[in-house]
C-alpha cells in the first residue's frame, strides 16, 4: 500500500475523508448523521480525539482531527468499526426501505475483503492529508464548510446542521468542535 494519504504521524492533525463503499448514500437519513455525531462525541470524550472541523454528507464525511494521545489510527479504526456495525443494524430494521438492496450490497463488499468480514460499509482509505500549516488548515476547513453549499443542499454553510460551519459562526452544533483561530495548529 502506498505511503501517501495515510496517517503516518499519530499525533499530527489530519484532514480525513471517510467514504461509504460504492459511494452509496448510507448517511442520507438524519438518524444516521446523528449516529456519526454521537460517535464523534464519544471519541472526543473517551478517546482524546480533537475535532477541528467536520461535515457529514450522504455518502462521506470530512474531518480535520488530531488525537491528544498520539493514537489517531486506533481512534479512526474504532470509529469506523463501531459506526459500521451500528449503521448496518439501522439498515436491518423493519420498515427500512433500503434494506432489501443496501444490506446485500454491503455484505458483498465484506465478502471481497481479505479478512472476509460479514459486511463492509467504509472504504479502507481515509485519504489522510497531514495538516502542516494554519493556512492549509484554513483551506481544508473552508472546503469542509462549503461542501453542502456546493452540493446544493443549502445556500449558506451555516444553514447545514451537520457541519462545524455553525460552530465557527458561534452557533453550537451537534459535535463538540474545537474552533481554531487564524494562528492555531
Amino acid at each position: 500500500m502506498p505511503f501517501a494519504y495515510q496517517i503516518h504521524k499519530q499525533d499530527a492533525a489530519y484532514f480525513l475523508t471517510m467514504t461509504a463503499v460504492e459511494w452509496v448514500e448510507v448517511l442520507s437519513r438524519r438518524e444516521a448523521k446523528q449516529l456519526i455525531c454521537d460517535s464523534l462525541n464519544h471519541c472526543i470524550e473517551q478517546k482524546g480525539l480533537e475535532v477541528f472541523a467536520y461535515v457529514i454528507m450522504s455518502n462521506h464525511l470530512h474531518l480535520v482531527v488530531r488525537a491528544r494521545q498520539g493514537n489517531l489510527s486506533d481512534i479512526v479504526r474504532d470509529f469506523k468499526k463501531y459506526t459500521s456495525s451500528a449503521l448496518i443494524r439501522m439498515l436491518r430494521q423493519p420498515g427500512e426501505s433500503r434494506r432489501e438492496w443496501l444490506v446485500p450490497l454491503l455484505e458483498k463488499g465484506g465478502n471481497r475483503q481479505k479478512k472476509m468480514s460479514r459486511h463492509q460499509l467504509w472504504q479502507y482509505n481515509n485519504h489522510a492529508e497531514e495538516v502542516f500549516s494554519s493556512q492549509f488548515a484554513r483551506i481544508k476547513i473552508n472546503y469542509i464548510h462549503q461542501n453542502p453549499v456546493k452540493a446544493g443542499l443549502v445556500d449558506r454553510a451555516t444553514n447545514y446542521i451537520f457541519s462545524s460551519a455553525r460552530d465557527y459562526a458561534g452557533i453550537p452544533g451537534p459535535v463538540k468542535v474545537t474552533v481554531l483561530d487564524r494562528h492555531q495548529l
